[in-house]
């Protein structure tokens, strides 16, 4: 895997735009970013929420953050390093159906299902009662075992948006605990 070294290398992506329009008028005291990459989304999230903190596996990419670097940025996997209970958590979960996991950024492995599935258990323990999860998948991946999983947990889902792109289609969707 190829560590990124400014924001230059790794720019928000079209996935990243798609959830920004989606969340920016999202509203609470606690907000977290699973996955902060360019921190585009972390950025957003510090108008209307009091705390933000954003967690990204890629130590690299959190220290090079420029144009959209925030406090309260951890290196970790998921949320597995944090207590707190959140309002609202986003992620650009790494979804794409994969035999093995060559970008932890983007695979998903088995069906797409494998490491959000990880994602989930570990943002699980940190999202409030009443508190909002919304993450982005694709066609490309087995979307709706996601979703049945996130209900197996406990979670109230539905699909927010989707927009077609040239080779898939992106999928927003909402969990409510």
């Amino acid at each position: 895997m190829q560590n990124k070294s400014s924001n230059d290398e790794y720019p928000p992506s079209e996935d990243t735009f798609f959830i920004a329009n989606n969340i920016e008028n999202e509203k609470g005291e606690y907000a977290l970013d699973i996955g902060s990459g360019s921190g585009y989304l972390t950025k957003l999230l510090t108008e209307n929420f009091s705390l933000v903190v954003g967690t990204d596996i890629n130590c690299n990419v959190l220290q090079h953050q420029s144009s959209y670097k925030t406090h309260n940025l951890i290196c970790c996997n998921a949320s597995d390093a944090l207590k707190i209970k959140f309002d609202f958590i986003v992620c650009n979960l790494p979804y794409l159906a994969t035999d093995e996991i060559l970008d932890v950024a983007t695979d998903g492995g088995a069906e797409g299902f494998e490491i959000p599935k990880k994602i989930f258990n570990s943002a699980l323990k940190n999202l409030k009662e009443g508190g909002k999860f919304v993450f982005v998948t694709s066609s490309l991946s087995n979307y709706q075992k996601l979703i049945d999983y996130a209900q197996k947990l406990g979670l109230k889902t539905r699909i927010i948006a989707k927009k077609k792109l040239f080779f898939e289609e992106l999928i927003l969707v909402e969990a409510i605990n």
